[in-house]
């Protein structure tokens, strides 16, 4: 998934020891998503990445993310964890350079076909044939004794 937005808030750095004693380390900030209704989503960079993923305050990324949500004494809690970022390009056209990681391993979506206008309908775009003119011969198929209109 992929958030687009600006940086509003570095809440810091947060290190520990998990129980089988090895260290961890995550970086949280908050982003605000561009629109019409803009939210503010908390996210984090986990393990040695938070170190080197380069994002700064006041400036606009877009974002991918992964969202998990877990239960914990009946109670939801949800995780917004990011594995790379690069500078937002409005147009989409994202640079290549600049040390940010691109996604891997994921497929394309499939390029989307361009609109192509409807073919036109027969009966001048109505799927059923023109009413009879009033006062016109009706069209007899040859058979009086068929009382069926075809």
């Amino acid at each position: 998934m992929e958030l687009d937005g600006k940086i509003i808030l570095d809440l810091g750095m947060q290190t520990g020891t998990s129980k089988a004693g090895r260290e961890w380390k995550k970086k949280e900030w908050v982003l605000e998503t561009f629109g019409q209704f803009p939210r503010k989503v908390k996210f984090h960079v986990f393990g040695d990445k938070a170190d080197t993923i380069g994002i700064e305050v006041g400036n606009s990324y877009t974002l991918s993310v992964d969202v998990e949500s877990r239960e914990f004494n009946e109670r939801w809690y949800t995780d917004v964890s990011c594995y790379a970022a690069r500078p937002y390009s409005p147009g989409g056209q994202y640079p290549q350079q600049g040390g940010y990681p691109q996604p891997q391993g994921y497929p394309q979506a499939p390029a989307q076909q361009p609109y192509q206008q409807p073919a036109p309908q027969p009966f001048g775009g109505s799927a059923f044939p023109p009413a009879p003119t009033p006062g016109a011969p009706a069209f007899d198929g040859g058979d009086s004794s068929d009382d069926l209109p075809f």
